[in-house]
């Protein structure tokens, strides 16, 4: 049997204290974490696996550097262009529409078909922005 001098120096560590307040902490943690998420428990509706066929059909408006406003590739006026777009709303009431305008162009036109796609109460609206280069 060994016996310990009291005057040479303690140079090992401990960490049986430290790792049993990280396992109670984790412990906790964990505890805590899957009481937030359950929440309220409801009876969820089933729905069938099979794909949509109908898929929306998406309108691409752009403004062009000159200010010529087109759908899906074709020149329409704005008046055109708000004729037509409530005749795919009475075809299809929730479509999607996506927004491309010139970095050149006045900022007011596309306010202008911001502002038309706002009254026509179409909320599905993208604006398409290209990719900064560094």
């Amino acid at each position: 049997m060994q016996v310990n001098d009291d005057d040479k120096p303690y140079d090992d560590i401990n960490i049986t204290p430290m790792l049993d307040l990280a396992y109670v902490l984790l412990v906790i943690f964990i505890i805590m974490t899957t009481a937030a998420v359950q929440g309220v428990k409801v009876n969820l509706p089933k729905a069938s696996a099979s794909v949509s066929l109908a898929k929306p059909q998406t309108k691409a408006i752009t403004v062009s550097d000159t200010g010529q406003i087109f759908l899906d590739a074709f020149p329409v006026t704005i008046g055109e262009l708000e004729e037509r777009l409530r005749q795919q709303k009475a075809l299809t009431p929730d479509f999607p529409v996506i927004v491309k305008g010139d970095s050149n162009v006045q900022y007011q036109k596309v306010i202008d078909i911001l502002d038309l796609l706002r009254r026509l109460d179409l909320t599905q609206v993208g604006l398409v922005t290209g990719k900064q280069s560094s």
